[in-house]
């Protein structure tokens, strides 16, 4: 299956998962689930949201225990949330200010997740592999957030 295809499949999925679900902890615990189990080499799948101007609190997730807290404009998270920009890193450990929440992360890709114009949430994907995440990862999975956006 081309990777356009998988992630059209996977915004219809979770168009499925949300519909007529209004709480945003459980359509993000469903998300952080399907994209954990059907994306393939990745060890971390979940959310961080902003819980105040300046940082961000984790949310659900899939994967090794992580950071709780990360200052907006630190690391790939809150370099996402700072810049309202999707961050696609080939190498974390050349990314300047990473933070290693997980040692076996060695690439990511971080989606900024809005409500009324400012940044509510990100969407953080981690892998073990370096150069995991390409443009097509980084398409499909910035849909994926629209989709979400819509039920917030």
């Amino acid at each position: 299956m081309q990777k356009h295809d998988f992630y059209q499949s996977l915004v219809k999925q979770t168009e499925s998962l949300i519909a007529g679900e209004s709480n945003v902890i459980a359509n993000m615990a469903n998300i952080s689930a399907l994209l954990f189990t059907s994306l393939k080499d990745v060890n971390w799948a979940g959310f961080y949201f902003m819980d105040s101007p300046t940082e961000l609190v984790l949310g659900p997730f899939q994967g090794n225990p992580a950071c709780i807290r990360i200052p907006v404009g630190k690391g790939v998270c809150g370099t996402a949330a700072a810049t309202v920009e999707t961050q696609l890193i080939e190498d974390v450990h050349a990314f300047d200010g990473h933070i290693a929440c997980d040692a076996a992360s060695n690439s990511e890709v971080v989606v900024p997740i809005m409500k009324h114009g400012k940044v509510f949430a990100v969407l953080d994907i981690d892998s073990p592999s370096i150069g995991r995440f390409d443009a097509d990862d980084k398409a499909g999975l910035e849909a994926l957030v629209k989709c979400l956006e819509a039920s917030l």
